[in-house]
């Protein structure tokens, strides 16, 4: 995952305190899925320094944002250490329980899963709670019941640690999402009509076309292609029928939005769902909602959202933030969330 000799020191590389194992998992629940993507897929697990000494431990599972892959943890943004290394500098502290972390891989070649079962992407979330989780139970020592897993990511992945908490309360105790896709009305309704627009300038009002012609050429090289794109894949989640046939909220001939679409789309959204889960947001141990008050997809809307109806469900937020930043940039937000995770989950009783 590097270029660079871990021998020759910051700022290309340094040695870590603790290690950081990389798996190859054979996940039967990706097998056969519609898009053809691999169903062999990369599990990297993040083992602290002290861990042999620690007994069974609580994992985290970390989930990516959209368009994210495996490999991207290990990327240096600029003056900035990279997101292992503050992971590893959160467990060099002794003060912190010990706790495995796993970051799990769910790319797709339109973008990201959502973490979601789909019959036109994929089972992402049974291969995320059944094949992923068993893994790490079967091959680490871990404390293996759901109050002491936890689940955390940022803006899709943030989406799925709401979302797998809320549906597999038996198998995550505790969640953090980070400017996680939430509120739908104000994060989605934008792009959706961005994309209508760019559909009728360059691809005669055809998803298809769009998507033949990003196969073409270098990926993201056309200024509409983000819009477009997370678009598409966000009805391939939400709104896909049995048959992987993928409906769109937005007619793009007319501009006019499909009710009976949106309404499956809503019916996905965090802030919807949490009243019909209340139980499991009630049961969790730690429930950390944090994003930026500039965030370029109103994703603070979507947290203070999120948060009033946990609240509303009888849930426990433990921690709730709202920061000075936009929606990128902010990798430096989730050792916060790991530490919190962390001592919730390491604690023998919940209270």
């Amino acid at each position: 995952m590097t270029f660079v000799p871990p021998d020759i020191g910051p700022p290309w590389a340094r040695p870590l305190a603790g290690r950081l194992d990389v798996h190859a998992i054979d996940s039967p629940a990706l097998r056969g899925n519609a898009l053809g993507d691999p169903h062999v897929r990369p599990l990297a697990v993040y083992v602290p320094p002290g861990a042999e000494d620690a007994g069974a431990l609580p994992v985290i599972y970390v989930i990516q944002g959209f368009t994210g892959q495996l490999d991207r943890w290990a990327a240096r943004s600029t003056l900035r250490p990279t997101y292992l290394e503050l992971v590893d500098d959160l467990f060099a502290d002794p003060a912190v329980p010990r706790a495995l972390v796993a970051h799990v891989d769910a790319w797709t070649s339109i973008g990201g899963s959502q973490f979601v079962d789909s019959p036109a992407t994929g089972r992402y979330a049974t291969y995320l709670c059944e094949d992923v989780v068993s893994f790490v139970d079967a091959h680490y020592a871990t404390r293996a019941d759901r109050d002491h897993r936890g689940i955390a990511g940022k803006s899709s992945g943030g989406y799925g640690a709401m979302v797998n908490a809320m549906l597999r309360p038996d198998v995550f105790g505790a969640l953090a999402t980070h400017a996680g896709d939430a509120c739908f009305e104000t994060c989605y309704l934008h792009d959706e009509a961005a994309s209508v627009r760019a559909l009728r300038e360059s691809y005669d009002g055809s998803w298809e076309n769009f998507l033949a012609d990003l196969r073409s050429r270098p990926a993201m090289s056309k200024g509409t292609d983000g819009d477009i794109l997370n678009s598409y894949a966000m009805a391939a989640c939400y709104s896909a029928d049995p048959d992987g046939t993928v409906h769109h909220p937005i007619d793009p001939a007319t501009g006019v939005l499909d009710d009976e679409v949106w309404a499956r789309w809503q019916a996905w959204d965090p802030v919807r769902m949490a009243p019909r889960h209340a139980e499991a947001l009630r049961s969790m141990r730690a429930i950390w909602i944090d994003a930026g008050t500039r965030d370029e997809w109103f994703l603070d809307l979507g947290a203070q959202a999120f948060r009033d109806a946990c609240e509303t469900a009888g849930a426990t937020v433990t921690h709730f933030e709202l920061f000075d930043a936009g929606h990128g940039g902010i990798e430096y937000r989730y050792p916060l969330a790991l530490r919190h995770l962390a001592e919730r989950l390491a604690a023998a009783t919940f209270r």
